[in-house]
């Protein structure tokens, strides 16, 4: 019996010693993961705002910069992004690897923007990677002569914007924006870079772009608020978007000075933006084939998102582009940004809890019926730039022939503000189905002018 308690001892006695073992290392774990939370980077080198190369600020925060160079990656949803298309290097462009051509993919484009750059050369977007190599090697640079203000949304451009107005950002500006495309291209080396969107001393989010800092303040002017000043009013969640809508926006270059220019002065819905270009007669290219005077939307991803269901709940660019995840104890911004398609689980699930399959049937679903509705008022311009060729031919009245061309100028950038918008429907469905609607409704209205 003695033997038998002695041996119950030594067993509790293990246990407890284990135990305790076990509640030490837990307890010291949970110290070092208290204590790396409260250091959210190890400070290897001295950043200031003179050091846009990624690579530096990388050594500080290795994480984040491992995410940045996976935007080289290239793969595709089924309504977005790139797969690689092997080309032969030339001296005029050395690149090996392209993303595919939309133009080969729906000629119609060719027809819509005839008289153009983008019917000589338009492709899938790619990764931020690429952003600067793609736009200094596209077709487009010997189809028309491109101002320096094309490398504001191309180029990490706060550092070099500085040093050309000799430390005043918005003159430098100013003299990039006016500049010969080639000879601008030598005062930046970097794609967008961790300077453009952060602090160096504090790592908060910032606005760099003077474009954005002019149209966002022109825009809050129209909503009521006075002098805004969106680096010290806006909130941290609405810089969470704002960073990317200094580039993810529809723009134009105002004047002989080139000034990159948002046009958000009478609001940034679609009809808001042509009520402007038409108040300040502004024209993109005159179309070759009917005479009509144009306007090319670029990329109005924060315009569009602006009236969908994640902007009114408080949504951001981020949320869904960067999602965060966990490292130990640090929570870290995804700064491989992609398609939330291709990361549903950070991406979606963190709100909608329904399982990956069907999140991306509900996505794919919208992105089809936008698709569709795309395709219908792409046919609709094309039979309106036809019709007004022939009206042409037949010598049509001049008045009736006029309000063909401005119906043309209407239906065109009604169809290419979701055409360029690069979710496909998806920032904003019902906004989406709105605006191709009205664009193949101004089709037929073009149509009836003449007919009549």
């Amino acid at each position: 019996m003695k033997v038998k308690k002695s041996r119950q001892l030594i067993l509790l006695f293990g246990a407890s010693l284990i135990a305790a073992i076990a509640a030490s290392m837990m307890l010291v774990n949970i110290f070092e993961h208290k204590q790396e939370s409260k250091s959210a980077f190890y400070r290897v080198v001295e950043l200031d705002d003179s050091i846009q190369d990624p690579e530096t600020w990388g050594k500080n925060f290795p994480l984040q910069y491992d995410g940045y160079k996976r935007t080289v990656d290239q793969q595709r949803t089924r309504f977005g992004g790139s797969e690689a298309v092997q080309k032969t290097p030339s001296k005029v462009d050395p690149r090996s690897v392209v993303a595919q051509s939309r133009l080969e993919q729906d000629p119609r484009l060719r027809t819509i923007w005839n008289g153009y750059a983008f019917a000589v050369d338009f492709r899938e977007d790619r990764g931020h990677a690429y952003m600067l190599e793609d736009q200094t090697f596209t077709e487009r640079q010997s189809a028309s002569k491109q101002p320096g203000a094309c490398l504001n949304c191309h180029a990490s451009i706060y550092v070099p914007l500085r040093r050309i107005g000799h430390g005043d950002l918005f003159k430098g500006f100013t003299e990039l924006n006016a500049m010969p495309y080639a000879e601008a291209r030598k005062h930046v080396t970097h794609p967008i870079a961790c300077i453009d969107c952060h602090d160096p001393g504090t790592m908060q989010l910032r606005i760099t772009r003077p474009a954005f800092m002019e149209g966002i303040k022109v825009l809050k002017l129209h909503q009521g608020i006075k002098n805004y000043d969106v680096n010290k009013m806006a909130t941290r969640q609405e810089m969470r978007t704002f960073v990317c809508a200094q580039c993810h926006v529809e723009y134009y270059f105002k004047g002989p000075g080139k000034e990159l220019t948002f046009p958000w002065a009478k609001g940034n819905k679609v009809e808001e933006i042509v009520a402007y270009y038409d108040e300040v007669k502004q024209k993109d290219w005159s179309h070759k084939t009917t005479d009509s005077p144009l306007l090319k939307a670029q990329h109005p991803e924060f315009e569009m998102w602006s009236q969908g269901i994640h902007a009114r709940s408080g949504v951001a660019c981020a949320d869904c582009h960067m999602p965060y995840y966990r490292e130990g104890a640090m929570k870290i911004s995804d700064h491989h940004v992609q398609s939330p398609l291709l990361n549903i689980n950070r991406s979606c699930q963190t709100c909608h809890h329904w399982p990956e399959a069907e999140l991306k049937a509900r996505v794919e679903t919208i992105q089809e019926r936008t698709f569709r509705l795309r395709n219908l008022a792409m046919d609709a311009v094309v039979a309106l730039i036809h019709d007004i060729e022939r009206a042409k031919d037949k010598r049509v009245g001049e008045t009736a022939l006029k309000e063909a061309q401005d119906f043309h100028r209407r239906a065109q950038f009604y169809l290419d503000f979701v055409e360029a918008e690069n979710s496909t429907g998806f920032h904003a469905p019902a906004e989406a189905a709105r605006i191709l609607g009205e664009s193949i409704d101004f089709s037929r209205r073009g149509q009836e002018k003449i007919r009549k």
